[in-house]
């Protein structure tokens, strides 16, 4: 018996070690996010909410262990326009909507999801219900086919805060052969040349629609290719004494079937079919030389090599005839559009008793262009512009060197497209009640376009006086790093940089300074607001 303790105690002692190896073997299996999936919901801008990362490890073939790893674990979310999350696993909410709370190490990781409702009417520095939205830039450009800009939706409040909302509106482009963009995203993608309306629409928590638009530029590339091409008036008649008449040249795209005034376009070439009765210039004007008849051909070269073509016709004559304007005309007699703010170009075209009997008179100093709704369809009057944003009727009134009158007019349409029975609202390309910007506002943009980025500070009233409206610093204060707010159109509005301990550096050069610039505040500036004015304020 005394021989076999010892052989037992050596198997212990030569099983001891590998205990200890398997003992030093931990390994970590999973992580695990508290509270779990679906749980933490967030109601109020800024509300913070505390997320910890669960480690469960094996040792040897022991029971599994578990422990808090959330400090040494890289966090971050999905949706930063919702909430950010920091090191520590405290995450703050940012704007309304959904996003994953992920958690990683080595490999491995964990979700959760956070969801942020803000309701109707609620109260807080940044809550409230969305009152007007704005496309930040409102205006943006590209060379060339495939190039890309990024669009963003910011959100005022009721109570004077905004909001990033650019992943929550539905985005859409009004000319898609031109620029497509991402129906969530905002990011528009150059297709073709030309400009396009960039439409941003979102649906508030009580039911209504704002919206906004903006536009989008492909300067290179491809444009449409016309598909027909017609010849104003079809007939002139003009004096062999070298009296002159107006051709204009229209062409018909072949996607949107909009009309293009070319009659000077280098893609067009005028000629005269007897050149020794009526000669033809390069932009379409007619010169009568002697009796007879003379057929006037426009042929529009596409882009592609096609070509189309119309003609008209010239008869000269030796006979005078009476001045007077004996009817005026405007074309097209009728334009629809699809989107609120969109514009539609018409010529007014006079016909005379003298030649040349039909002139284009768009342009004329004795015609003035009127509508009769024009707080709602303003029209340039002598510039041949006519910007519109939903139905109405343009008129055009010539007076004749006899002092007589003569009206033309034309319908002006933005249809309207109701909301489905299912609720949803209408979709970009149709004019419905709140889509359109109060007439005579324009938007004040105030951003930071210095290096500090943690304790700059800008504030502005309203138009009516309200205080701090205007409210712009870093992504965790209210307002964001990024402000808009709606005034009336040559509103004077103060910014001010309160001293927060940032170097500050001067305004951008749309606005002025008030009194000596000092490297901490306050510093103060003026802007009278034109048309989308963006202000920027340099802190370093």
């Amino acid at each position: 018996m005394n021989l076999r303790r010892p052989a037992l105690s050596l198997m212990a002692l030569l099983a001891l070690p590998l205990a200890l190896i398997l003992a030093g073997c931990s390994k970590v299996n999973s992580i695990a996010i508290q509270p779990g999936a679906g749980v933490e919901t967030l109601t109020a801008v800024g509300q913070t909410a505390q997320f910890r990362a669960i480690a469960t490890e094996e040792v040897g073939s022991a029971v599994p262990t578990t422990s808090d790893i959330t400090t040494s674990v890289t966090w971050s979310v999905s949706n930063p326009s919702v909430a950010t999350i920091n090191s520590s696993g405290i995450a703050t909410a940012v704007g309304p909507g959904y996003t994953q709370v992920t958690a990683e190490s080595n490999g491995i990781t964990a979700n959760s999801d956070l969801t942020v409702t803000i309701p109707a009417g609620a109260t807080g520095t940044a809550s409230g219900s969305i009152a007007s939205l704005a496309i930040i830039p409102s205006t943006q450009s590209v060379a060339s086919p495939s190039q890309t800009s990024q669009f963003l939706a910011i959100g005022t409040t009721s109570t004077g805060a905004t909001l990033n909302l650019t992943s929550q509106v539905t985005w859409g482009s009004s000319s898609p052969q031109i620029a497509t963009i991402g129906p969530s995203t905002g990011l528009a993608t150059a297709v073709g040349q030309g400009t396009t309306t960039i439409t941003a629409i979102y649906n508030t928590t009580g039911g209504t629609v704002v919206a906004s638009t903006a536009t989008f530029t492909v300067t290179g590339g491809t444009s449409e290719k016309y598909t027909a091409v017609s010849v104003i008036p079809g007939t002139q008649a003009l004096s062999a004494s070298g009296q002159t008449g107006q051709f204009i040249a229209l062409g018909t795209s072949g996607t949107t079937g909009l009309a293009t005034d070319v009659t000077s376009s280098a893609q067009i070439r005028w000629s005269s079919s007897i050149p020794s009765i009526a000669s033809i210039s390069a932009s379409g004007l007619v010169t009568g030389l002697s009796v007879g008849t003379t057929t006037v051909t426009a042929e529009l070269t596409n882009t592609d090599g096609s070509v189309v073509s119309n003609t008209a016709t010239v008869n000269v004559s030796a006979t005078a005839a009476p001045e007077p304007l004996l009817s005026l005309t405007i074309i097209p007699a009728t334009v629809t559009v699809g989107n609120l703010q969109d514009t539609a170009q018409f010529l007014a075209i006079g016909t005379f008793s003298t030649v040349p009997y039909v002139r284009d008179l768009t342009n004329s100093s004795t015609l003035t262009w009127i509508s009769s709704e024009p707080s709602v369809f303003p029209v340039n009057s002598n510039t041949g512009g006519n910007s519109g944003a939903s139905a109405g009727i343009v008129t055009a009134y010539g007076k004749s060197s006899d002092g007589t009158i003569q009206t033309a007019t034309a319908t002006f349409n933005c249809p309207l497209t109701l909301p489905n029975p299912n609720g949803n609202p209408p979709t970009p390309g149709t004019c419905f009640t709140g889509s359109q910007a109060p007439s005579l506002l324009s938007t004040l943009t105030v951003y930071n376009e210095g290096l500090n980025t943690t304790n700059w500070l800008v504030t502005a009233p309203s138009a009516t006086g309200t205080p701090n409206v205007l409210h712009c610093g870093p992504a965790s204060a209210a307002g964001g790093s990024v402000c808009v707010a709606t005034y009336p159109v040559g509103t004077t509005v103060t910014l001010t940089a309160p001293n927060t301990g940032a170097a500050f550096g001067g305004w951008s050069s749309n606005c002025t300074q008030i009194g000596t610039i000092t490297s901490t505040g306050p510093n103060s500036c003026t802007v009278v607001v034109t048309t989308n004015d963006t202000v920027g304020a340099i802190f370093n």
